[in-house]
């Protein structure tokens, strides 16, 4: 049997229609009773986006599965599916990248990730997100545009300590310190061109430039990778564990999930 579970959230709350098919609330599920109660044989298929995959990872066991898992995509970024090369509105089988996923902790809780962890200018994209959605339900949200907004003069970069694998590095007017398990993030940008998702390795880009107009004339860049060639504003890191501190507290996001007022995190990849 086929079970499709939709998250209520995922593509500003406009509840999909799949040929008719009986939805669950992927929100409201006890996934353990949930896939306990599965045959071997049963199918489950997601209905959303990142933020979905999110949820599922850091509800069940998803290195324990034996059940097939697909995912039709409807969220408003779909990072993971771009990341993958597939694409939103058909079933994509995902069960080999649910396994031996990266782990980050941040003010106190420690769970699992998909795409990435953010920290900087993302981080207040997501937070002015959420708040603009807070004010009109459903509302299309137009990502670049807040970011052009953070950018041009509300946002404020900060100094960062960055850890990788034990080696400390230090920073000043920082943009950006996003922690990579994917290429992709904030709705098609390819910020990390070079990780490999079914590596052990993550990936942590660092954007660091005094000048605000520099930094708005690299920033269309990013959407096709071609940000990295600009070696004095942009350091690319890989490890496996790491570290990144905040001079002050910055909004974050994990999977596009907000986490505000946050001063640092801690990623690590899975154990192999």
């Amino acid at each position: 049997m086929k079970y499709y579970l939709y998250n209520p959230r995922a593509n500003n709350g406009r509840k999909p229609d799949v040929n008719g098919a009986e939805l669950k609330d992927a929100t409201r599920l006890d996934y353990k009773k949930f896939f306990g109660s599965l045959a071997e044989e049963d199918e489950v298929v997601l209905i959303g986006g990142d933020g979905t995959l999110n949820y599922l990872i850091n509800h069940v066991d998803t290195d324990k599965l034996k059940n097939k898992i697909s995912i039709i995509g409807n969220g408003s970024g779909n990072d993971f599916l771009n990341d993958i090369n597939s694409s939103s509105g058909r079933e994509t089988e995902v069960n080999k990248y649910l396994k031996g996923l990266p782990t980050v902790t941040v003010k106190g809780r420690t769970c699992r990730f998909i795409n990435n962890m953010g920290f900087g200018i993302d981080g207040y994209v997501s937070e002015k997100a959420d708040a603009e959605r807070r004010k009109k339900r459903g509302k299309q949200i137009n990502y670049t545009k807040i970011a052009l907004k953070g950018l041009f003069y509300d946002f404020k970069p900060c100094s960062v300590l960055l850890e990788v694998d034990g080696r400390r590095y230090r920073f000043k007017d920082v943009w950006l310190a996003p922690t990579m398990k994917g290429r992709f993030y904030g709705g098609g940008m390819m910020i990390a061109p070079d990780q490999d998702r079914l590596s052990d390795h993550l990936t942590v880009v660092i954007c660091t430039c005094r000048s605000r107009l520099r930094v708005l004339k690299m920033f269309p860049t990013i959407f096709k990778g071609e940000h990295i060639r600009n070696t004095k504003m942009i350091k690319v890191f890989t490890g496996k564990r790491i570290r990144v501190k905040f001079s002050r507290p910055c909004a974050a996001q994990i999977d596009g999930e907000t986490v505000s007022s946050v001063t640092e995190y801690t990623a690590e990849s899975a154990a192999r």
